[in-house]
């Protein structure tokens, strides 16, 4: 039976009905870090998902499902340029292959590519917004470092282990930063008569017709029949498994809603 806090959404006829782990969770917190983005960016009571992004230049730090889903929400939404930062070569080969443009951390400076890559006039050059999608606090530095004067770093990540490596003393304080944290706890102070966790899952269902091919294909990577599915998890947990997306597959006899694991972090 359902709970009167419990969201319904169907999976679209034209979606592949394993795309529909996204609805509930991972697809909600991506669009409420845009919903956040447009808050920030576009305040006002009539916010559109897209407002934050559209004809913004805009850097994802992270390319696990997040980031991923991050990015193509700001594609599908009108970005001017979306480019990913991961150091991970799994991950970035997932990016290119969904037709996003990436930066290997390993190897470049993200916040100098920003800077040269995006010149907005004199003493006015970075991102005009970075959506953080990794629990690292130097990530976060970084994030900081790579955006223009008072642009905003929209914080989809969750800091179990605190941010030592967090530097608030340099561009946060000179160049008029904003850290905006968007957890799935809720939206934009003001915006929850309008959006929901329900509204929230429909703009992830419009991402799922718009790419929902490619993310078959290239993000869910796994899809692992229940009684393989402890081995799988503990693989995934000791970074011995690459799978991007892990899905577990139940028998078609049970009614239980498939689970999905990522390797995020």
């Amino acid at each position: 039976m359902l709970a009167r806090s419990d969201v319904v959404v169907p999976v679209p006829d034209d979606v592949d009905p394993v795309l529909g782990i996204y609805l509930a969770q991972m697809g909600p917190i991506c669009a409420n870090g845009l919903l956040h983005a447009a808050a920030e960016l576009a305040p006002g009571r009539d916010v559109r998902l897209g407002d934050g992004v559209a004809g913004r230049t805009v850097l994802v730090t992270g390319a696990g499902v997040v980031g991923l889903l991050c990015a193509l929400l700001a594609q599908l939404h009108g970005a001017a340029e979306v480019v990913v930062a991961d150091p991970d070569p799994h991950r970035l080969a997932v990016a290119g292959r969904l037709g996003l443009d990436h930066l290997d951390t390993s190897s470049t400076e993200v916040w100098r590519w920003c800077k040269d890559r995006w010149r907005h006039g004199p003493g006015d050059r970075g991102a005009d917004v970075v959506l953080q999608c990794r629990a690292r606090s130097a990530v976060l530095h970084e994030a900081l470092r790579s955006l223009r004067p008072q642009g905003s770093v929209i914080d989809l990540a969750f800091y179990q282990g605190g941010a030592d490596d967090l530097r608030l003393g340099e561009e946060f304080h000179h160049n008029g930063l904003t850290i905006r944290c968007a957890q799935i706890g809720r939206v934009p102070r003001g915006l929850a008569p309008d959006w929901d966790r329900l509204r929230l899952a429909q703009e992830t269902a419009r991402l799922l017709r718009a790419r929902g091919t490619d993310l078959r294909a290239h993000l869910l990577t796994d899809v692992v029949p229940e009684r393989d599915a402890p081995g799988a998890l503990a693989a995934l947990a000791r970074r011995e498994r690459a799978g991007t997306q892990v899905v577990i597959e139940y028998p078609r006899r049970r009614s239980a809603v498939p689970g999905a694991g990522s390797a995020d972090g």
